[in-house]
């Protein structure tokens, strides 16, 4: 397999692990939270370096899930006070543990050789370096990674599609109806830390939050069938990583950089053209709207 086709492979299953997720934070007006936990992991990278003096990667896995579980909770008990609001909570949260890990980067990073750049931006030239043997085979470790993800990511949508929809639409009938609309929520958000994490060493940071958001924003003004958001979610960040990957050859730039714009740019696309609720839709209805007296 060559280099190219890995990079874009790792690229649309971290789009595909996104995508299944995204449209239930958009639509529980979560999307900050994707933000919140792909920076929330560095303190738990510096932790295991200071525990194990070790980089290897199920450590730093461990650690980096630990504090993104941590960050998730953390949201979660203070939106369950009802003092504060979801955004309010993510926005207390989120930096307190990105500064700690900017503390203890900038502190150590002579011993833990741990760039800033890197783990925001991530640098998806390097994957195809990234091997293990499995089975006697060599194999991409973030590849394998990620296809775990979007199993296990694949399950949870599948067997509580029904479940998820119900209290993402209307979390009081779902209380009222049995359906623990509170847990749900946690799981829904443990799974999104567990992505992050996953892909967070692989594409950096900035990767992660635009494959968790932008494609699902893209798709919700694209359909009002939930079905069709997750699949046009996916859809849009394979065309993220194809086209992205291809911009970012031609120009010699940032590839993950170049795929978070193809993907911004489905989005503008879609908020100017979409049918029913892009920008030159909605003007054609007011022109053809009555005059109101």
């Amino acid at each position: 397999m060559s280099d190219a086709l890995v990079i874009v492979l790792v690229a649309g299953l971290v789009g595909t692990a996104a995508g299944l997720l995204g449209p239930f934070l958009v639509l529980r007006r979560m999307a900050l939270l994707s933000d919140a936990v792909s920076h929330a992991v560095l303190p738990g990278i510096v932790a295991v370096w200071l525990v194990a003096e070790t980089r290897a990667p199920l450590p730093v896995v461990i650690g980096a899930a630990a504090f993104a579980v941590i960050c998730v909770l953390g949201i979660d008990a203070l939106r369950a006070t009802g003092l504060v609001a979801s955004d309010a909570a993510i926005a207390l949260v989120f930096p307190a543990l990105f500064s700690l890990g900017v503390l203890g980067v900038t502190r150590f990073a002579e011993g833990i050789h741990l760039d800033l750049d890197s783990t925001i931006y991530g640098e998806l030239a390097f994957v195809p370096f990234d091997t293990m043997s499995l089975l006697g085979v060599e194999v991409i470790r973030p590849a394998v990674v990620l296809a775990v993800v979007v199993a296990v990511n694949l399950a949870l949508v599948a067997l509580l599609w029904k479940e998820l929809k119900a209290t993402t639409f209307d979390p009081q009938f779902g209380a009222v109806v049995g359906l623990r609309p509170r847990l749900l929520s946690r799981l829904l958000l443990l799974a999104v830390a567990v992505t992050a994490v996953a892909a967070f060493q692989a594409v950096g940071a900035i990767l992660v939050v635009t494959m968790l958001i932008v494609p699902a924003a893209t798709a919700y003004l694209l359909t009002d069938s939930l079905k069709v958001m997750v699949g046009l979610a996916v859809g849009v960040g394979w065309v993220g990583a194809v086209a992205g990957h291809t911009i970012a050859l031609a120009v010699d730039s940032n590839i993950a950089g170049a795929m978070g714009l193809v993907c911004a740019a489905c989005f503008v696309l879609a908020l100017v053209a979409s049918p029913r609720y892009g920008v030159l839709a909605r003007r054609r209805r007011r022109r053809r709207a009555p005059a109101t007296p």
